[in-house]
């Protein structure tokens, strides 16, 4: 097949883009498919088990993939501590509620008084905690129960709260050590370098001439990765330039210096 710079589509072209229709077609992820990390689910069942002097042994998790919740059987002393799909959110807890199955759900904090109903005796649990989930979704999560005897119908859980983020902040340093991280010569140059040129204020500028477009290098391709998002193989010439610009960037990125606010300058007069 003859070069993409001969005015002919490329093989890789017609990759990408026959990968983009098939994409389309693809199911999406949603708020529906946010499984709970084991460890913040564990996180709030404890809290669940002490708040309300719950046996974590009766805890019912009746929701996941292909599961239908209504063909669950539930005992007296069960309670249903889980992450329903939102989207039908409002009819489970009608469904529990008429049947006089206890529970603890999550759902969406911003939105989760929509299916409030008189005469159920839920409490809404504001926690508004931020979980990462398993598909990588960050929401916003509180609760609902029926669990509450004293007639709250609203309330805020502190502790909850803290507990959860602290778990969650653990997954997130977890996955950001699991995320490889690359370094590429200044033969290629890629959005995210160019980012961070603007951000420590590097002019930088590249003509097309200079540039051949590249997914990944070959050393990459041998190791089953590539470049994300793709990017730039360089000339000779403008690599040398990217490298001036790398230099400059450097050394603005740790030129920054704390200065005296006048406050501590007044303090400064009054030393010695």
């Amino acid at each position: 097949m003859m070069d993409a710079m001969d005015g002919q589509v490329s093989l890789a072209e017609v990759d990408d883009t026959y990968r983009a229709f098939v994409e389309k077609f693809r199911p999406k992820k949603t708020t529906d498919d946010c499984y709970t990390p084991e460890n913040i689910y564990d996180c709030i069942a404890d809290w669940v088990a002490e708040e309300y002097g719950a046996d974590k042994a009766r805890f019912v998790r009746p929701f996941w993939p292909g599961a239908d919740y209504r063909l669950t059987e539930y005992g007296p002393e069960d309670i249903v501590v889980d992450n329903p799909p939102f989207s039908i959110l409002a009819g489970i807890i009608g469904y529990y509620t008429a049947r006089g199955i206890r529970f603890f759900l999550f759902g969406p904090a911003m939105t989760i008084f929509s299916g409030w109903r008189p005469g159920r005796g839920i409490c809404y649990v504001c926690a508004g905690v931020g979980i990462t989930y398993a598909n990588g979704a960050e929401v916003r999560t509180s609760f609902v129960t029926n669990l509450e005897t004293d007639g709250t119908a609203v309330r805020s859980a502190p502790e909850l709260t803290q507990r959860v983020e602290a778990e969650n902040e653990k997954n997130l340093k977890a996955l950001k050590k699991q995320l490889p991280k690359y370094e590429y010569p200044d033969d290629v140059i890629t959005a995210a370098k160019v980012q961070w040129y603007s951000q420590h204020g590097t002019p930088y500028r590249v003509k097309a001439d200079q540039v051949l477009f590249i997914r990944g290098l070959d050393e990459q391709v041998q190791a089953g990765k590539s470049l994300f998002g793709g990017g730039f193989l360089l000339s000779e010439k403008a690599a040398a330039e990217k490298a001036a610009a790398e230099k400059a960037a450097a050394e603005k990125a740790a030129a920054h210096t704390w200065q005296l606010s006048p406050r501590e300058r007044e303090m400064q007069r009054k030393l010695g």
